[in-house]
């Protein structure tokens, strides 16, 4: 490949996005459709997945089928309105069936779930076989929407042409952000203890019940025109996002309606520029919407604060670093025990407490290197003649911990009568999370002793 051919293909994806342009009469409407159901699925989504019901739109989005059909047959037409009534009749039928299923059969709830969907899904691709003689009926816009289509139906509204699935959508993102917000405290309350509702007066059933018929109604609205793939994917993703990210269920959904409108936007104008790179004119807008939801989850998992891959594994490292550095504090402290006092230099002290790190605690060569670089920057030990010795504040850390190590193997065998051979463990697990507090109290609780199980002097300070 020459150097032409390899600046082109680096410029060539940042071009498509800068030559990108924007139709506010299409690509407007569709992604404003796209940002409603967005929003709408989020809302409600952000309980769900509290609940541990995440899949209960996939649930409804499959099980509306036979109403559907029914429909279908009855007013032999596509009219909006007796599909939707159809549909969500269904769709709440489903949630109540599992809901009974669950609590009466006495079977697991995803299970339950996985049993009326299938169930409700095979009935309506029957009487979808059945229907397809007498009506124009395409299985394919059922399931997969056609969110490039909405613009094409308008409705003139106060004088303005709307698409008719951005005005059904806006009415069902009003609906559930004004259930949210008037039953923002019984939902969450529900959500997070039904039995802490119950007795304060909340009937938890009903609310349930209220946000399955929500979950329901917007299954049905937004999936004629979006896609199921669409739905189900904006139920689950931006809140689950959004709680990895936040524990605070205020900003969760905060967090999960501004998930799901970059999700929409991102989603339409990577459907327009991505399939350009690959040498494609474009691909569905609804999938895309999808893709780019996965991502942002992704991106979610990886850099959440507390929950998130990159910081699991930073803290898990500085953990590690930690414990080293303490455990080597406390064998320099116990070697200078031995030899009768502080080591005045020479490398024998480190190179003693070194080895008994990496060979009793397991401790590799690298981190016990960076906990001994630890302990120079913060001036817990110092150089001398070559080797290490510790500073006043190293020793007194280090006598702090080895303190809280004596008074764990005293406490353990005093009041869990382990045997004294076995106290050393797991008082070396717990010296590192024991505080001044928590010292104290383990020194009072033991009658203060002033030496461990096995003669040692308990340091004092």
């Amino acid at each position: 490949m020459e150097d032409g051919d390899v600046t082109d293909s680096i410029l060539h994806p940042l071009s498509s996005i800068l030559a990108f342009s924007w139709h506010w009469s299409l690509d407007g409407w569709i992604v404003a459709a796209g940002i409603l159901c967005a929003m709408s699925c989020a809302l409600l989504g952000n309980f769900l997945v509290l609940r541990r019901m995440s899949m209960m739109g996939d649930a409804i989005s499959h099980a509306v089928l036979p109403g559907l059909a029914v429909a279908f047959l009855v007013t032999n037409s596509r009219e909006s309105l007796p599909m939707f009534i159809g549909a969500a009749i269904v769709g709440v039928m489903t949630a109540l069936f599992t809901q009974w299923i669950n609590r009466f059969g006495r079977v697991e709830e995803s299970a339950s779930m996985g049993v009326v969907f299938t169930s409700l899904f095979a009935i309506g691709l029957i009487l979808i076989v059945r229907a397809a003689d007498h009506v124009d009926l395409d299985p394919g816009c059922v399931l997969y929407g056609a969110i490039e289509m909405v613009p094409l139906d308008a409705r003139n509204v106060l004088g303005f042409e709307i698409p008719r699935a951005v005005v059904t959508l806006a009415i069902v993102f009003v609906a559930n952000l004004l259930f949210v917000v008037l039953f923002y405290k019984e939902l969450k309350i529900s959500s997070f203890d039904p039995e802490l509702a119950t007795t304060l007066g909340m009937n938890a059933t009903v609310m349930h019940y209220l946000l399955m018929t929500f979950t329901a109604i917007t299954t049905v609205a937004a999936f004629e025109s979006v896609g199921s793939i669409l739905v189900v994917a904006m139920l689950i993703v931006p809140a689950a996002a959004a709680h990895l990210l936040t524990e605070r269920l205020s900003w969760m959904i905060l967090v999960s309606l501004v998930l799901a409108v970059m999700s929409a936007v991102g989603g339409h104008v990577a459907a327009l520029t991505v399939p350009t790179w690959f040498g494609f004119s474009d691909t569905s807008t609804a999938g895309m919407m999808a893709v780019v939801a996965g991502l942002l989850f992704t991106v979610a998992m990886l850099v959440a604060p507390r929950h998130g891959v990159i910081s699991r594994f930073v803290h898990r490292g500085l953990l590690t670093l930690r414990i080293a550095r303490e455990d080597m504090l406390g064998l320099m402290y116990r070697l200078e025990e031995v030899q009768g006092g502080p080591a005045v230099g020479g490398k024998e002290p480190y190179t003693a407490a070194a080895a008994m790190l990496r060979e009793g605690k397991g401790v590799g060569h690298v981190t016990s290197a960076v906990a001994v670089r630890d302990l120079l920057r913060r001036k817990q030990a110092v150089r001398s003649d070559g080797g290490f010795r510790l500073t006043d504040a190293g020793r007194d850390a280090a006598r702090r911990l080895v303190r809280s190590h004596r008074l764990w193997e005293e406490y353990l065998q005093k009041h869990l009568n382990l045997p004294a051979d076995h106290v050393h463990a797991p008082a070396e697990r717990l010296e590192h999370v024991t505080d001044d507090a928590m010292r104290e109290e383990l020194d009072v609780y033991t009658d203060r002793p002033q030496t461990d199980p096995q003669g040692k002097t308990i340091p004092r300070g």
